[in-house]
């Protein structure tokens, strides 16, 4: 859907922004400890079994307590407290919690600290609801404890060996023995897994609660990356970890099934593939039949096969190719029929298909020239799939249901913006997060069946109310159309007090990353606040969402494909280019900042596009994709082996002679993702090149830069920078 102006918003709804609104936004009140304009969200809440009561979490952090509590969606009532940490001999409040299947029993977490990005060790517990008691699992933290389907049995991970503990008896049983840190792997992922596949718990029980299957990876031979940990002691320490870069060898992976009567392991032969991964395993409902994703190294060829644990028979029951790459997801589906719900983007979009279970195709639920965002369920009472879909354009998001064999689509939610649903376990209801450019989050409980309003739940009302103190500019969405043709999303924000026949300096950001988006109609992140100051102090911001984003179709996201870094930074450059030709933009004056893949992006076009930017800002970038990961780079580029050119003749590290303008350069030591490695041999290309800079390393920081002063540290750097190079006359 082309967008030709078709959203000019007034931010807060007004006519017309006065000048009585003189009040201007500080980097303290965005990034200090009042996080002035953060909004109100809704607690994460467990939907009950039987679909009209839910559970959340309720924590006081000054009284360091916790309770989860039982409420009503009709009334949004409470009507109880189902455990609360004050009753419990427990060290410390717990901060998470799950149930069994029937309800019965809960796992609560508590002393948890984090690992990576997704992994967590701590000390769990389990709870009987009837009888009150509560049982330690483990003296020791443990990863991923999970309850079998019966309630009887909780598996868990210690040390990257596989453990089960009897809740009846209190024995406890040892399924795997070689688990053995940086090199072999039982039960949960190792780095790369669950950074780009994302997830951690790489074991799953079968319906029966006699057969867990588990995958192992063996990373003996993967390549280690370690860092330096500075911290407060005289000697930094060093955390040594296995990290496959791109084009080196990853874990081998092997898949294993342990019966519980037996107390036996068994492998899983899958011998017919080479150099792979196993992204996502699943037992269907029948407990003898495990679905398995396997997918090859270039990841452009996914097999779903379905293995009898009876028979110790594997069939491939769909296998997708396509010329580019395969986004691996959690949609998949079984039904009680053990036919299957499974998302492709093999007409071209990203739509639902209905399979037998022996993977022929019974028809394709949704079709169109655009894509299914979120799959949330099939509803088998009823017969109608519930989805999230940018049919409504793709800046937008919106709730809808369909009859499972493709007629009678319903649109659910009615506002335009940003729609998400959180549905009941019997698809009774929804609550439903909406927020626009215009309107900050609101929460509201619907009706499934046909989306109608049951009860307004929560808004945010008073940051709105706020910022009608302040100079606040409009955000404009429209089309911009490249000299090559392309029609690429954006949005622009101009000073309050914009005056057209002045000349002002342009300030982008992006992220620019396959599949991504950054302009989208829902309210503002943090830096949409810095993006206001920065208008303040008199220039225009601008995104722009290029080539290989999200949402508008395969071709658009895939272009991309072997060559990350080049169109993407063609369309930067060219959109800028465009933007300059603006009788109110001075294009001697536009630079352009991103973080990651944008700051990767940002530092190629001031490289490739020097004539264009005057200025740029990268944080924590990759700076050559030969330093990434094997899982996301080799996904979009192959190896460098196989590819050298692709990595090279598209990285800034390779560009740094044609540096002219100004560079800042920003990461953290403590960044396990992108590795600082990336800045430090971009500095060291540079100080080759006789090229001036300037940048900043945070000790310690991850790859988010956080805690503490940090961030408001990091905003007042790149603030002072832009005004001495942008703002400067």
């Amino acid at each position: 859907m082309k967008l030709k102006y078709v959203f000019l918003f007034v931010f807060l709804g007004l006519a017309n922004i006065t000048m009585a609104q003189q009040k201007e936004i500080t980097l303290e009140e965005i990034w200090g400890e009042e996080k002035a304009f953060s909004t109100k969200g809704m607690d994460v809440l467990h939907s009950m079994n039987n679909g009209l009561q839910y559970t959340v979490l309720n924590t006081n952090k000054e009284e360091k307590t916790a309770s989860v509590d039982k409420y009503d969606y009709k009334t949004l009532q409470k009507v109880e407290t189902i455990v609360a940490s004050t009753a419990l001999n427990i060290e410390e409040a717990f901060s998470s919690y799950s149930f069994n299947a029937d309800e019965s029993k809960m796992i609560l977490a508590t002393e948890v600290e984090p690992v990576f990005r997704r992994s967590r060790l701590g000390i769990y517990y389990v709870y009987d609801i009837a009888s009150k008691k509560i049982t330690k699992i483990s003296d020791n933290k443990i990863q991923e404890p999970t309850f079998s389907p019966n309630g009887k049995k909780v598996a868990f991970v210690y040390e990257n060996n596989i453990y089960v503990k009897d809740l009846q008896s209190g024995a406890g049983s040892q399924i795997t023995t070689d688990g053995v840190k940086n090199k072999i792997i039982n039960g949960v992922t190792d780095w790369v897994y669950e950074e780009e596949f994302g997830f951690v718990r790489a074991f799953q029980w079968n319906a029966a609660s006699d057969h867990i299957a588990f995958i192992r990876f063996d990373e003996t031979e993967v390549p280690e990356f370690s860092m330096d940990v500075y911290g407060s002691e005289l000697y930094p320490q060093q955390h040594v970890f296995k990290y496959p870069k791109a084009g080196e060898k990853n874990a081998e992976v092997s898949l294993y099934l342990y019966s519980l009567n037996a107390g036996k392991t068994s492998e899983i032969n899958l011998s017919n593939y080479t150099d792979f991964y196993i992204p996502r395993i699943e037992w269907t409902n029948d407990p003898a039949v495990l679905s398995v994703q396997v997918i090859n190294r270039h990841q452009n060829k996914l097999d779903l096969i379905l293995y009898n644990a009876a028979t110790n028979q594997k069939s491939i029951v769909i296998r997708e190719t396509d010329k580019a790459y395969i986004d691996v997801t959690d949609n998949l589906t079984f039904l009680a029929d053990n036919s299957f719900i499974w998302t492709s983007e093999k007409d071209g979009f990203n739509h639902i298909y209905h399979y037998k279970k022996d993977g022929k195709l019974i028809n394709q639920v949704t079709k169109g020239l655009w894509e299914v965002t979120n799959y949330y369920g099939y509803d088998e009472d009823s017969d109608r799939v519930f989805y999230q879909s940018v049919e409504n354009g793709s800046v937008n998001r919106d709730i809808y249901s369909i009859k499972i064999n493709g007629k009678k689509k319903q649109r659910l939610s009615t506002k335009e913006g940003t729609n998400s649903a959180k549905f009941s376990a019997n698809f009774t209801y929804y609550i439903n997060t909406f927020s626009s450019v215009t309107t900050p989050p609101e929460y509201s409980l619907h009706l499934a069946k046909n989306g109608k309003l049951e009860k307004e739940i929560k808004n945010n009302a008073d940051v709105k109310e706020k910022l009608g103190n302040y100079k606040i500019s409009l955000k404009e969405f429209f089309t911009l159309t490249t000299a090559k043709g392309h029609a690429l999303n954006a949005w622009m924000i101009k000073p309050a007090d914009f005056d057209a026949s002045k000349k002002y300096p342009v300030f982008m950001y992006q992220y620019s990353g396959p599949g991504s988006q950054q302009v989208a109609n829902k309210w503002n992140s943090a830096n949409d606040y810095w993006y206001q100051l920065l208008a303040q102090k008199g220039m225009i911001i601008v995104c722009v969402d290029g080539r290989g984003t999200g949402f508008k179709g395969s071709d658009f996201k895939k272009v991309t494909y072997k060559e990350l870094g080049k169109y993407e930074v063609e369309d930067q450059i060219d959109a800028a280019i465009e933007l300059g030709k603006r009788s109110y933009v001075d294009k001697d004056r536009i630079g352009i900042w991103g973080w990651s893949y944008g700051g990767f992006m940002s530092s190629n076009c001031i490289l490739k596009g020097n004539d264009v930017f005057s200025m740029a800002i990268a944080v924590a970038p990759v700076t050559s994709w030969r330093f990434y990961d094997t899982i996301y780079t080799e996904r979009y580029m192959q190896t460098p082996q196989e590819n050298a050119s692709g990595y090279d003749e598209n990285s800034p590290i390779n560009h740094v002679e044609k540096l002219k303008g100004d560079y800042l350069l920003v990461h953290g030591t403590g960044d396990d993702n992108v590795h600082v490695q990336n800045t430090m041999r971009m500095i060291d290309a540079l100080i080759k090149a006789n090229k001036q800079f300037d940048w900043m390393i945070y000790p310690d920081k991850n790859h988010g830069i956080t805690g503490g002063n940090t961030r408001l540290h990091l905003y007042n750097k790149m603030t002072i920078f832009i005004e001495n190079t942008l703002l400067k006359k």
